[in-house]
């Protein structure tokens, strides 16, 4: 049953990501972000009302922080995943967002100037291959001298910056409850987006659009943070974490459904290698693990922080 909660989770995220390719051609980037964020803040303040009140002075000692990490994942990631839509598919955008946790891995022993283990090196050179494959679509060569495309270009560095997300979150370890911090990131979302949404061309909402809009903001934003929440304390982050590699497999399958995308033999290949990379990484953590602490270094401890993956914004 403790299953079910990160298994929600994965599959909420999935279908935001077909959701988020379906909505790149009826409603801007900035409007469909700050309207998300806007009315995930709404629906979360009668709950958080009570731990908000309860936890003001460590609040209140942490706003630049949850500030910083809003701005992070609720602007950042989001705009660059909407952005991207228009120019790659759905598969492609969920096969590079796995991509997260090994660069979070990589991201903190460049900053803790920690060696990573021979499993992350491994690991990260799999899914390298992996991607190149994805987003060249087997022509590297071709990728080579043509550049990247945009679309994928933006989703890596969205995937970059919740690398960075994730490894200040833990580094800066905020003892606020997760509901708490994801609603304080969520207003400062809001508060960044909102001149920019005042300024920007407004689209006239039709249902699809509504629907799509709504989905996000409850099912993407607060049912699938809730639930992962749920499930990393049933079962710990290091086992939970692993889950968030099923997300590209759900998403593969709605955007077969939903949008016609093909599989292509390029895309199974490296989608494979890509994730093949990070759960190598993922199950061999407790090798590297039992060598980090036999050291007790403060760099080796901040860097321990890094292990799970803590993700509340996904596309």
């Amino acid at each position: 049953m403790d299953y079910v909660f990160p298994l929600l989770a994965a599959v909420l995220w999935g279908a935001n990501i077909v959701i988020t390719k379906m909505a790149s051609s009826l409603i801007s980037p900035i409007e469909i972000s700050f309207l998300r964020w806007f009315i995930a803040t709404l629906v979360l303040t009668p709950f958080v009302m009570k731990p908000l009140i309860l936890h003001a002075a460590m609040v209140r000692n942490n706003l630049g922080k949850t500030f910083i990490l809003g701005g992070l994942g609720g602007v950042i990631f989001q705009c660059l995943a909407y952005y991207a839509a228009a120019y790659t598919s759905a598969m492609n955008m969920g096969i590079i967002q796995a991509l997260m946790p090994l660069m979070a891995i990589i991201l903190a022993s460049i900053i803790f100037r920690t060696l990573p283990g021979m499993y992350a090196v491994a690991g990260a050179v799999i899914s390298l291959a992996g991607v190149l494959i994805v987003i060249s679509g087997g022509h590297i060569s071709q990728l080579i001298s043509q550049g990247l495309n945009i679309g994928d270009g933006m989703m890596l560095l969205g995937a970059f910056a919740m690398a960075v997300y994730n490894v200040l979150l833990k580094r800066w370890h905020i003892e606020i409850p997760l509901s708490v911090s994801l609603y304080l990131q969520a207003v400062a979302a809001c508060i960044v987006l909102l001149p920019v949404y005042i300024l920007s061309d407004k689209h006239t909402l039709t249902l699809a659009t509504s629907g799509m809009v709504l989905y996000s903001s409850i099912g993407a934003s607060v049912l699938a943070p809730l639930a992962w929440m749920a499930g990393s304390r049933r079962l710990g982050p290091s086992r939970v974490s692993l889950f968030f590699n099923l997300i590209p497999v759900f998403t593969a399958i709605m955007a077969a459904l939903f949008l016609s995308e093909k599989f292509t033999w390029s895309l199974v290949s490296g989608g494979m290698l890509a994730l093949g990379g990070v759960i190598f990484v993922e199950v061999t953590r407790k090798s590297i693990s039992k060598r980090m602490s036999e050291t007790s270094t403060t760099e080796n401890k901040e860097y321990k922080k890094i292990r799970s993956f803590h993700n509340p914004f996904s596309c």
